[in-house]
């Protein structure tokens, strides 16, 4: 909902009709101002299409579900779930600190440094003050430096990557908006791929074709009725299926697990924390070591394999490269076998229990669960690859309960059936440059310009950008090794920041625009995994003197000379009539819903039909492999990849592999050993990344002002930690102060922090960040040459308890 917070490791969804919800700062926009035929602004009086409110005030939505809004007299915020939901999430509880001025941008900023020695690299971003500056000011001003830059060093000096959640509005969707401007303007480096999802995305097209185990997946309702065994390989944390790209009416998934723990599946949970299942599914729990998973999945292979209980006709039937991968697990091309044995130290679980689960793996419809977490760590292709090799050897995929899924538990659409059409949608145009980079390596990209970079078998050049302009997202919670992106960030002539909030990445820019959140706008609310249309009704007029995206970028493009090119002639309200009628001419009659906008609007919400909830991925190839190929180049499941062993990447072989941590990821060269603990950094359970970090909530779970870090009790006691004491986090790249949880959920050995506590360097000399942003301590580096995908879910840290002066958090409560 809002654009809030610094935002989101777990990164980014898609809505499966290429619609890309990033994320993670708050939602903004929509002042209610109206625009020319020509493209110029002028005042609206805001009223838009509002209807009455309803009992509980305007519906609205947000990425955690549907809710009714109404302000009170004294200025608070009410907010009531959608009734219809049969367990709405616990995070709509941070939703009235959205409204709250303390770290709002009440007006546009630019840096004091930028404003007085106009554009240039400047290592005070982040530390400058910044200048209040009337918008028919600073209107004017960013449009000469975008002209600037643009006639100078060309649009490929010009980064539009944006990436961030943002809102859950189908219009005011920052991304759209920013990415259709920049076309207009002549185009943008931009980026590819998510955090969340980096290495998959990349590797599945090789593997499967395409990213369907991702967008379409079997439904849970059917593994609810036909899954006898769920081995789930990084969990399936309930916390976050309280969130979905594009927003979430009902939320259905903890029931339907439920629904097959009663029915008798049985559930097994291979991760270092316990409560990556819900306990009431009353899981076995098996605790690897972090980022072993490939190593124990390729000798449960070798069980199957060498004791004869694989399927081998489906792999000779369905799979391209089967006897290579097998000759590599048994060990017969040079390499070590891949035994119970082998794998027994790498993964520090017991050989007999390894052998044993994989024959059990063959005694029931099994589904090969494998979370988003697995792929976002060094070498993060390889289990999700070795995974689906295991399920490959089970034969099963393509039967209703079996096979393999892959993002179960990530979010609250994961599983919960996709519509067969698309949604209304705001066209972003044609981006004519051609440059672009991984999205996780924009550090790379402002810090090396020039360099070359592999990805996916291309050899690519870093451009040298001039410009940043970010609008829908904050980096400065995402991405990894933050003191290193400070310094990225000092280079570039501009940044340009859209943002409700004085997040780490507002204050790291020259110029900021203040931005509304959802509550302050009109929008349509929506996604391809949900059951509901929602009319997202302005709750609020806007905080200070914050405008929507769309009229900011209006104003930009007027003053550019391409302002009916943006806006078409219409305001925002235009819009949303014309995306919403576009989008009921578009849908075929028997989808077609009987309201017009006007009635939509009225109504608060129509249904969506058709959501496929019955249907198995891959039943069709599986049937008849010939007749219905995958779109690989063999047509089958490539267990070996001949295209991307053509690659000669020494990171990511033709064929699942274990491949060794690299040492540094452990230890200090004059220290070996010197950071002996697993620090695994996942989702939180009280808000999306960074967003609403500030929230009664989100709050709620500090410990000392500082984000929670789990320890167990045993690696506690060694360090004299008692839970509520502030420790100290150290890695090779950085530090940050957290409040210690002991508990016994977490494998000894291992921490676990949190992502999206606010990143706070304002006391250096005590720590990195002061206030429990793991990617503090996070290492800045690519999967593989493959993906280069984000590696931020592990690292290699050292815990001690922090007895010096306390600083105070000042994270939140940043307003000039």
């Amino acid at each position: 909902m809002s654009r809030a917070a610094s935002n989101g490791a777990d990164g980014t969804a898609h809505d499966g009709d290429g619609t890309a919800y990033d994320g993670d700062g708050t939602a903004h926009d929509g002042d209610g101002t109206a625009h020319d035929g020509d493209g110029a602004v002028h005042d609206g009086d805001g009223t838009g299409p509002h209807p009455d409110a309803t009992p509980h005030g305007h519906p609205h939505s947000s990425h955690w579900g549907a809710f009714d809004a109404a302000v009170r007299p004294d200025g608070g915020l009410d907010v009531t779930p959608d009734p219809r939901d049969p367990h709405p999430a616990d995070l709509l509880r941070n939703l009235p600190a959205a409204l709250g001025p303390r770290d709002r941008v009440l007006t546009p900023h630019v840096r004091r440094g930028w404003l007085e020695h106009g554009p240039g690299p400047d290592p005070a971003r982040g530390t400058d003050d910044h200048v209040p500056v009337p918008w028919d000011e600073v209107i004017p001003l960013l449009a000469r430096e975008l002209d600037r830059v643009r006639t100078a060093h060309g649009n490929r000096a010009i980064f539009g990557g944006s990436y961030g959640w943002g809102s859950a509005g189908r219009f005011h969707h920052a991304q759209s908006q920013i990415h259709r401007f920049l076309n207009c303007l002549g185009g943008y480096t931009r980026s590819v791929n998510s955090y969340s999802l980096g290495a998959a995305t990349t590797l599945l097209r090789h593997v499967v074709g395409d990213d369907a185990p991702i967008s379409n997946p079997t439904p849970l309702s059917v593994l609810a009725e036909h899954t006898g065994l769920f081995l789930c390989f990084g969990g399936m944390p309930a916390k976050n299926t309280q969130v979905n790209a594009g927003g979430i009416s009902r939320h259905r998934a903890a029931g339907l697990l439920r629904a097959a723990r009663d029915r008798g599946a049985r559930f097994i949970l291979v991760s270092p924390l316990r409560d990556d299942l819900a306990d009431e599914l009353d899981a076995e729990w098996l605790a690897p070591v972090p980022g072993t998973d490939t190593a124990l999945m390729l000798a449960l292979c070798h069980v199957l394999i060498e004791e004869g209980r694989y399927d081998a006709d489906f792999c000779r039937r369905h799979c391209e490269g089967f006897d290579t991968f097998a000759r590599h697990v048994l060990g017969r091309d040079g390499s070590t076998a891949k035994t119970p044995h082998w794998a027994e130290p790498i993964c520090g679980l017991p050989a007999a229990r390894i052998a044993a689960l994989a024959r059990e793996l063959t005694e029931h419809r099994t589904m090969i669960s494998l979370s988003w977490s697995l792929q976002r760590a060094h070498r993060g292709e390889q289990p999700l690859w070795a995974g689906i090799a295991l399920a490959c050897l089970l034969g099963q995929i393509g039967q209703p309960g079996g096979g393999f899924g892959h993002g179960y538990g990530a979010t609250g659409g994961t599983g919960a059936g996709t519509l067969p059409y698309k949604l209304p949608t705001l066209n972003q145009g044609t981006n004519p440059v051609p440059d672009f980079i991984p999205v996780a390596r924009i550090a790379d990209l402002l810090l090396h310009p020039g360099e070359e970079f592999d990805y996916d078998g291309g050899r690519h050049t870093y451009p040298d950008i001039r410009l940043v302009h970010w609008v829908g997202g904050n980096p400065f919670h995402h991405h990894q090794d933050l003191g290193r992106l400070r310094r990225a960030f000092a280079r570039p002539d501009t940044v340009v920041v859209h943002e409700p909030h004085w997040t780490a990445t507002a204050r790291h820019a020259d110029i900021v625009l203040p931005a509304t959140t959802t509550l302050e706008r009109d929008d349509i609310g929506g996604a391809k995994q949900d059951t509901a249309l929602i009319a997202m009704h302005r709750v609020t007029d806007p905080v200070g003197e914050a405008r929507d995206d769309y009229r900011i970028l209006s104003d930009l493009a007027t003053e550019l000379g391409i302002g009916h090119a943006f806006t078409e002639g219409r305001d925002a309200n235009g819009w949303l009539e014309h995306l919403y009628e576009s989008w009921r001419r578009g849908l075929p009659p028997e989808y077609t819903p009987e309201e017009d906008f006007k009635t939509f609007w009225r109504a608060g919400r129509i249904p969506l039909r058709a959501l496929r909830e019955q249907r198995t991925l891959y039943a069709a190839f599986r049937a008849a492999p010939d007749a219905a190929p995958l779109p690989t180049p063999s047509g089958r499941i490539e267990l070996y990849s001949a295209t991307i062993a053509s690659y000669g990447y020494d990171d990511c072989p033709g064929h699942p592999a274990w491949l060794p941590p690299e040492p540094h990821d452990a230890d200090d060269a004059d220290d070996p050993g010197a950071y002996p603990l697993h620090l695994v950094a996942n989702n939180p359970p009280t808000r999306l990344h960074s967003q609403l970090d500030q929230g009664e909530l989100s709050a709620s779970s500090k410990v000392r002002g500082r984000e929670p870090v789990r320890m167990h009790p045993d690696d506690a006691a060694a360090r004299g930690v008692r839970d509520g004491d502030v420790v100290r986090i150290r890695s090779t790249v950085g530090s940050c102060l957290a409040g210690a949880v002991l508990s016994d959920a977490v494998r000894p050995g291992v921490v676990q922090l949190a992502t999206g506590a606010w990143f706070d360097p304002s006391a250096p000399e005590v720590a990195t960040c002061i206030h429990g942003n793991p990617n503090a301590v996070t290492r800045d580096t690519g999967t593989s040459r493959l993906a280069q995908g984000c590696t931020g879910q592990l690292a290699r840290v050292e815990v001690e308890r922090y007895d010096g002066p306390l600083p105070a958090v000042r994270a939140h409560n940043l307003s000039h």
